[in-house]
């Protein structure tokens, strides 16, 4: 059965050719997978010893939206942005899904948590969707029983499974246990993929902690023998995710405690790399929040509001790993905060992550987010991997960066292609260089630069951002080097520079032209200044819980020569009054 309908090519998105070789040999995986795993009686090889039943039930702290579930109750299921009724029939499996992202979030079961909030009713609609999709997919299909969405389904089975036996019979409790533990054998045969490296030993280690007896202490045991392996790849030194994702960073700690949870639910020690990796990912997490509490939406991040991050930073206080001061840069995740008095400036100086741990990443070279007090101001667009059908956010154009023409510098492979590939970013790869200089009297300053557009117009971009505590200021220069002469092109080439603003931010334009009054939610207001030769206030829009939200992009327009230096200066600063 055909899981998702196929997305239709986005207008004006930028296709980029995808290598043959790596096309060729994802496929040859592909085929020799459906060969063996889809030979009649393959799933006979997937039993196993009966269940008796579950005797764990990890406490998922992630917040449920009632909503979701009550709507799902009446039939209306709004997953990864996209829309189905399921009234009259009242069975989502027998039908294509309308996108590939609502059938990755339908198929993970990650709705479960919101259908619980329904009491006892959800419950039972729960198991009742559960006993349908597993007489309609019980039996292995690529994209069901991949890593990408077999891991975190049996990560939420896990943590409402006992509670949805409560409601079963005794043969439909039988059906759980046992569908969980075949798809738990057969994830621990799929070949290792960094990219669901820690979601598949997350979910080892939450079934063998849920389902009884021998079949549960095996499980349970392979998945402790991998997690420290899948942590050590997923965690840098600094605590940054491995991809450089903040909302994954969030996400593996968010497992983490699941485990930690179930593991003192079974009576057992808690091992000491877990200790470990719960306080590194806890500083990540706190170390790119905004004062507001809601998350950095860099390198294939959604903005996740503060109440969907606090669950996961309730405890680490009271760790005895935690730090009281956090670190104004990562090193090897290669984020900086700068801190005004008021203002929190959050700047991205690393490159997108390649290979198969790049698969959200984005092209914002030398992104950065602004909040002023609790208020945002400038924010980065956000995507998600789900999110195959809005790739026009992982492009250059999207972020707070400069662009030169309408030429981009790396693009995401989408389509068929692109699934075979992760929606990985190709192009001309470049390096981000930065120093920083830090005085606790004059303030901080971050110098960066890039050679992306070198290829195309054979420029250099350089940015510097200085935070003036004093003065409560975030100075901006961007430059325009001429490193690499281009004869065959024109003499000049059109630049603009980019402000994303967060979608409860109002801008005005000034009458000189020059001066942009914003004013976020809380009411204070702030100047953006600048000396381009033009202002344009546009429409644009962040990616927001699954939707495109409508926002407002402040673009400054000018030309640059490709044979002398350009400078564009701007600076933001508090209203008087």
């Amino acid at each position: 059965m055909q899981a998702y309908e196929q997305p239709i090519a986005i207008a004006g998105q930028v296709v980029p050719r995808a290598p043959w070789w790596r096309v060729v040999r994802a496929w040859a995986r592909r085929q020799i997978a459906a060969e063996v795993y889809g030979m009649p009686g393959y799933g006979l090889t997937l039993k196993g010893p009966s269940i008796e039943g579950f005797i764990a039930a990890p406490h998922e702290i992630r917040p449920a939206v009632a909503t979701t579930g009550k709507a799902m109750m009446a039939g209306r299921y709004t997953l990864g942005g996209a829309r189905m009724s399921i009234q009259g029939s009242g069975d989502p499996w027998n039908r294509p899904s309308p996108t590939r992202s609502f059938a990755i979030e339908l198929h993970r079961f990650c709705w479960l948590r919101h259908l619980l909030t329904q009491g006892e009713d959800g419950v039972k609609e729960g198991l009742r969707l559960f006993l349908l999709w597993e007489k309609t997919f019980r039996t292995w299909t690529p994209f069901v029983w991949s890593q990408e969405v077999m891991a975190r389904r049996l990560i939420n089975l896990s943590i409402f499974a006992r509670r949805l036996a409560a409601y079963a019979s005794e043969d439909e409790a039988q059906i759980l246990a046992r569908s969980m533990a075949e798809q738990t054998r057969q994830l621990w045969r799929l070949p290792r993929h960094l990219a669901w490296y820690t979601q598949k030993a997350t979910a080892l280690v939450l079934v063998g902690c849920v389902l009884s007896g021998h079949v549960g202490d095996r499980m349970r045991k392979k998945g402790l023998r991998i997690l420290p392996k899948a942590l050590k790849r997923a965690i840098m030194a600094d605590g940054s995710h491995a991809s450089r994702s903040p909302q994954a960073g969030l996400e593996l700690l968010y497992d983490l405690l699941l485990i930690e949870d179930a593991l003192n639910q079974r009576g057992l020690a808690i091992p000491e790399y877990l200790e470990v990796a719960i306080e590194r990912l806890s500083r990540f997490v706190r170390t790119l929040s905004h004062p507001d509490g809601s998350l950095c939406a860099f390198q294939g991040g959604e903005s996740v509001d503060g109440d969907s991050v606090a669950p996961a930073l309730l405890h680490e206080d009271k760790r005895p790993l935690a730090l009281s001061n956090l670190p104004l840069s990562l090193e090897h995740g290669r984020y900086h905060r700068m801190l005004g008095r008021s203002l929190s400036v959050f700047v991205d100086a690393g490159e997108p992550k390649p290979g198969v741990l790049g698969y959200g990443a984005c092209d914002h070279p030398m992104n950065f987010e602004v909040s002023g007090g609790r208020d945002k101001l400038f924010v980065t667009p956000g995507w998600s991997s789900s999110q195959s059908d809005q790739h026009g956010f992982r492009v250059v154009s999207a972020s707070n960066s400069l662009t030169i023409g309408e030429g981009v510098i790396l693009s995401p492979i989408t389509g068929k292609f692109g699934e075979l590939l992760h929606f990985t970013l190709e192009g001309l790869r470049y390096r981000i260089r930065s120093r920083r200089i830090e005085s606790d009297d004059s303030g901080s300053l971050l110098e960066m630069e890039h050679e992306g557009w070198r290829p195309q117009f054979g420029l250099k971009h350089e940015r510097r951002l200085y935070v003036d505590p004093g003065r409560d200021e975030l100075r901006g220069e961007e430059k325009l080097i001429p490193v690499e002469p281009k004869k065959e092109l024109a003499a000049s080439a059109p630049y603009a520079l980019r402000f994303l603003l967060h979608p409860e931010v109002q801008a005005s334009l000034a009458r000189d032209k020059r001066s942009i009054l914003l004013r976020g939610p809380g009411g204070r207001g702030w100047w953006l200044r600048h000396d381009a030769k033009e202002v344009v206030i546009e429409e644009s829009a962040v990616f927001d819980k699954g939707l495109p939200k409508k926002s407002t992009t402040l673009c400054l327009r000018g030309i640059c020569r490709l044979d002398t230096p350009t400078r564009i200066r701007w600076k933001l600063s508090p209203a008087e009054g």
